[in-house]
């Protein structure tokens, strides 16, 4: 499944769970670093108005659907993918990486945050190394010098894993500029995954999600900031159904 804006196609790398596992452990293993991005409708309304946001994301090694609108849009163009949300990445990642001995850090969210999801993380999942976690202040530049200072201290850390939980579009630039200055390290994009892990935000239940209305949860906890978010990506849906119908005619 792609999506195309002007001369810039993205494109879902993994269209399921055991081709994205399988490259994941090729990768960490290896310690060949990547940049992990989750496509989201949100994601393509700033990936429509924003060049630097389509240059970023034309950087990440790795893109995958995360959110049902995704998933309907690749089976309209039959070009299926199934959904895999940044949150749900969290566990099996930490798995491997406790499998492989890879050590992890966590960037972004409060730091009391990152203590309560660090301390879940190694509960549910005996091995895990976390070898740093940082915080960065609000108005944090992803691209700009305490990046650079994060990433090198990322380094200097031996972790070779890094879960950045900021919010899009800082985390896929962090990660983007991850891929120069920590060049074996693999960054995943998961948005809001730590604050559901530390106790900050409280995920919708899986009966919820399992009927794809996890947007109606997340709006309705937090409607000042989201309602307009959803509206505009309800606004593009028309456009990206007809664009999926082109893919689908096209490949028929």
């Amino acid at each position: 499944m792609e999506f195309a804006f002007g001369q810039t196609r993205i494109t879902i790398t993994d269209p399921g769970w055991p081709e994205l596992m399988a490259k994941l452990h090729a990768r960490l293993s290896g310690r060949m670093g990547f940049a992990l991005a989750t496509i989201n409708l949100d994601h393509l309304v700033k990936l429509r108005s924003d060049a630097e946001f389509r240059g970023i994301y034309a950087r990440q090694d790795i893109v995958v659907a995360d959110g049902n609108p995704i998933v309907w849009l690749s089976r309209l163009a039959r070009r299926p993918v199934t959904l895999i949300p940044g949150s749900d990445l969290i566990l099996p990642l930490a798995a491997l990486a406790a499998e492989l001995d890879v050590p992890v850090a966590l960037v972004g969210s409060r730091a009391d945050v990152l203590d309560a999801a660090a301390r879940d993380l190694q509960r549910r999942v005996p091995g895990l190394r976390i070898a740093l976690q940082h915080s960065p202040p609000m108005g944090f530049d992803p691209t700009g010098p305490e990046a650079q200072a994060i990433l090198t201290d990322i380094r200097a850390s031996g972790a070779g894993l890094c879960l950045i939980a900021m919010g899009a579009p800082k985390q896929e630039a962090f990660a983007a500029k991850g891929r120069d200055l920590a060049p074996e390290c693999g960054f995943v994009s998961i948005g809001a995954g730590l604050d559901f892990l530390g106790g900050a935000q409280r995920r919708a239940p899986r009966w919820v999600r399992r009927l794809a209305l996890e947007w109606v949860w997340r709006m309705l906890s937090d409607p000042r900031r989201l309602a307009l978010r959803y509206w505009r990506c309800a606004r593009i849906l028309p456009a990206e159904m007809r664009a999926a119908w082109r893919l689908r005619r096209r490949s028929a």
